[in-house]
């Protein structure tokens, strides 16, 4: 059962903000720290990547694992109230963000997603942007 009301619930789930997030501002400032230079929420590509790389034809996604539906995560799970709202909410993101992928690759584009769980090792990661970032250049 949830703690707060339902228009409690709602009011808090509405101030979650959808672009410059704690996630995707930590994964900026660590590709900055490694002399790498980028593009943000750019309007004309589909789905307004967190960061692109122009140049490079790259573009990052930087993604919450909530929102995103990262299966087998345990910051992905769904809250126990409203089960079917949050699975619909859920699915339709996830079809969204393959849409999005599939029209960037399609129109030549890297696309490289970073989950919010794996903020937790910095080194992975870092050497996980730098691998992107680097393949084909």
């Amino acid at each position: 059962m949830d703690r707060l009301s339902i228009e409690r619930r709602s009011w808090l789930m509405s101030r979650v903000k959808g672009k410059n997030t704690a996630p995707e501002l930590f994964v900026r400032r660590l590709i900055f720290g490694m002399g790498y230079r980028y593009r943000l929420h750019l309007k004309y590509l589909p789905g307004r990547p967190d960061l692109a790389f122009l140049r490079r034809k790259k573009v990052v996604f930087v993604n919450g694992c909530f929102w995103h539906g990262h299966t087998n995560c345990r910051y992905g799970r769904l809250p126990k109230t409203r089960l079917e709202y949050w699975q619909d909410k859920i699915k339709r993101n996830k079809e969204r963000d393959a849409e999005n992928i599939h029209s960037l690759e399609a129109d030549g584009w890297q696309v490289l997603t970073v989950w919010q769980c794996e903020l937790s090792n910095i080194e992975n990661l870092r050497e996980k942007l730098r691998d992107f970032l680097e393949m084909g250049q």
